[in-house]
């Protein structure tokens, strides 16, 4: 008796959720959540401008905590979150920021960890890109310096297979080349090439790392 009522208990929730993604998609018409992404996507926060799009693929997941995921787009923005993606909560919320005119993409598998990421032109992550808890990832200055050094924008590629840890911050204009690793609290201010293990303020070369495409 006690599964059972269990087992209709978490019907009745997910029931909820499903007519709440329906209600989403009603209210913002370019937020596009795949049948089998999680329905615990009905919990995240939706602000979608007009003209902008956010594609969910199959497969996504999240926790069911109220505003765990945060989804803010501009007019015009354009994110795509490639298929199998975990986009984790638990240990604190997921900030997603695009621009006007700006956008995000994500390949399929990445891991968003109580991560924040910022695009007001381009970031562009690969297959299986992990980003840890408290990482931040900028393709702009964030605001002008001063009245003659206005915000510079350049786009940031994170590549495959490539792991950013708890506490990283990237900066504009910053490609990261596939099978990377960036230790926690480095701040990475220049381009990676493939296969480099990095850490420091800034961040810089330390050694090589193999083949990540299986790592767990």
């Amino acid at each position: 008796m006690r599964s059972r009522a269990i087992h209709l208990f978490l019907a009745c929730i997910q029931r909820w959720d499903r007519l709440r993604l329906r209600w989403l998609h009603r209210r913002h018409p370019g937020l596009d959540i795949h049948p089998l992404a999680s329905t615990n996507f009905a919990s995240a926060r939706f602000v979608l401008a007009e003209g902008a799009r956010l594609s969910i693929g199959a497969g996504v997941v999240t926790e069911r905590r109220r505003d765990g995921v945060h989804f803010q787009l501009e007019r015009g923005a354009q994110v795509v979150i490639g298929d199998g993606t975990w986009i984790r909560s638990e240990v604190q919320p997921v900030h997603v920021a695009v621009f006007e005119g700006a956008s995000l993409e994500l390949g399929p598998d990445c891991f968003l960890n109580g991560c924040h990421v910022s695009a007001k032109e381009r970031v562009t992550l690969g297959t299986r890109v992990w980003v840890g808890p408290g990482a931040r990832i900028f393709d702009a200055d964030q605001h002008d310096l001063d009245a003659d050094r206005p915000e510079v924008r350049e786009p940031v590629v994170i590549r495959d297979y490539t792991w950013i840890a708890s506490d990283v911050t990237v900066l504009r204009g910053v490609e990261i080349g596939e099978h990377c690793v960036v230790g926690t609290r480095s701040l990475v201010t220049s381009s990676l090439p493939p296969h480099t293990l990095a850490y420091g303020t800034p961040a810089v070369a330390h050694g090589r790392v193999g083949d990540r495409s299986k790592a767990r």
